[in-house]
């Protein structure tokens, strides 16, 4: 019996955890990584190694390029090497260009021009941001989108709601002048404004009434951790009749996914400001063990949809992420440019050196910063 429930146990733990995670996980470095590789070719750069995780290679094979593609055990993250490059960070070997014939060295990353450089870099956060426009938008182009009109059903007593004078049966249609057509919108307006005093304009009894709502900040917990958010109080209708499906054709879906990924891009960095001014807690920041629970949580309640919209979120998180102008990520690389574009020289070797050291050092911390919140978060729910 003991080595039956073992055996089902590791079951479930591939099929419920690990295989949604692997799934977005591949999903989104695949995408990234491709367009670092795409630009970098049509650039005319040789592409030494294609990489899905780092460390030692389960598998692979050679295209007719010369390029190896391959998948590594370690799998979180991945990476390009291009000719030119000393390792995965795209750190430049001097000394492997040097010993190259010219045509080789023509076609190696460092010979490129900055513009060149800077267009194969940044195609890989763009490349995320792409990716996500296209989930969100095919999302709603084939199913449409469940709204849910912002009806008031019931107003909780001694909520910020009540103190303005919100009543059940009021339909929001604005707040701060900005129409809301669901109550999604709603909820996303008013959890990053807490403490803010929002004009809300409702419709009630055939008028329009505008009343200021100040939203309370609240801590939430969910799988993710905990969060601090906005609430005013109120419960939405759940009649049949306030439900609609709205369709899209192909250009208002494109319009939709560039919405939504705008959306997680402001979140993000409003977050990222709200910590920085000590206003929010570090406590949200996760690693893979949390995104492996997510993406298994995702995958049992709400199936393969939900899993591409959680690819499609942490795909706009890993974009910005790389553009933070930290040496080893892609926004350092982006800063050694631009200093080299204003200066008319490149950085020198040992101070492009100190640079990558000190990233690495920095992005290690990070990971074991996320890492022990994943552990704390995850002992919490033990």
């Amino acid at each position: 019996m003991e080595f039956a429930a073992t055996i089902w146990g590791a079951g479930h733990f591939l099929l419920g955890y690990l295989l949604p995670f692997l799934f977005v996980l591949t999903l989104v470095v695949f995408i990234h990584e491709l367009g670092h590789f795409l630009v970098g070719r049509w650039c005319g750069v040789d592409v030494k190694v294609f990489s899905i995780g780092f460390g030692r290679e389960i598998f692979g094979f050679n295209d007719r390029h010369g390029t190896r593609w391959r998948f590594a055990l370690i799998p979180l993250g991945g990476y390009v090497k291009f000719s030119g490059d000393a390792d995965a960070s795209s750190t430049p070997d001097t000394a492997e260009v040097a010993r190259m014939s010219p045509r080789e060295r023509e076609r190696s990353f460092p010979a490129q021009s900055i513009g060149e450089r800077a267009a194969i870099v940044a195609a890989g956060p763009i490349a995320n941001f792409l990716l996500a426009i296209f989930i969100f938008a095919a999302t709603v182009f084939v199913f449409g989108k469940q709204v849910l009109i912002p009806r008031i059903d019931q107003v909780v007593a001694g909520s910020a709601a009540e103190r303005a004078g919100l009543r059940a049966g009021d339909l929001v249609v604005a707040i701060e002048g900005h129409p809301i057509g669901s109550f999604a919108d709603m909820q996303r307006v008013i959890s990053v404004r807490p403490n803010e005093t929002l004009a809300v304009t409702v419709e009630r009894a055939g008028g329009s009434v505008t009343l200021p709502v100040t939203p309370d900040l609240v801590e939430t917990t969910s799988p993710i951790g905990k969060q601090r958010i906005g609430v005013v109080g109120v419960q939405a209708s759940r009649k049949a009749e306030d439900w609609t499906t709205q369709r899209f054709g192909f250009v208002d879906s494109a319009k939709v996914g560039v919405s939504e990924t705008w959306f997680v891009v402001e979140r993000t960095y409003d977050y990222l400001a709200k910590l920085v001014k000590g206003r929010e807690s570090a406590d949200q920041l996760s690693g893979p063990i949390r995104i492996a629970q997510v993406s298994g949580l995702v995958a049992s309640n709400s199936g393969f949809l939900g899993l591409l919209n959680l690819a499609a979120i942490l795909s706009v998180s890993i974009g910005l992420m790389n553009l933070l102008p930290v040496p080893m990520l892609d926004g350092g690389h982006l800063m050694f440019y631009m200093y080299e574009a204003i200066r008319g020289r490149p950085l020198s070797e040992r101070a492009q050196e100190i640079g990558f050291r000190l990233g690495l050092g920095l992005v290690l911390m990070l990971m074991l910063f996320v890492t022990w919140n994943d552990i704390v978060h995850v002992r919490s729910l033990l």
